[in-house]
């Protein structure tokens, strides 16, 4: 964290100045799209949780951002992905049930 004042050089914004050249820093798209650049970039292996995580994260920032028909596609994937979650335990509680009981 930068110093009060003092501009953090690894914020989106500062460390893609040379790409923002003519942009006003304080439009709320430029820096939407400086931190585009800033997920493209980002170093992170995606096979640890924290990796993971951060996916959510992004996909959460973004369908929260989203529109229109594009609000629609994200509160059905989120929906489909639900009933995966739904029918899996279903069915792994079934099983379950079905071994205890059956004798």
């Amino acid at each position: 964290m930068a110093p009060a004042g003092q501009h953090d050089p690894d914020a989106p914004r500062d460390r893609f100045a040379d790409d923002l050249v003519g942009l006003d820093p304080h439009d709320p798209e430029a820096r939407a799209f400086a931190e585009h650049l800033d997920r493209m970039e980002r170093p992170g292996s995606k096979a640890t949780v924290e990796g993971m995580l951060s996916g959510v994260d992004d996909f959460a920032r973004c369908a929260n951002r989203a529109q229109g028909h594009r609000r629609v596609v994200v509160v059905l994937v989120v929906l489909l992905i639900l009933l995966g979650v739904v029918v899996t335990v279903w069915n792994a509680v079934g099983f379950m049930l079905g071994t205890f009981f059956d004798g």
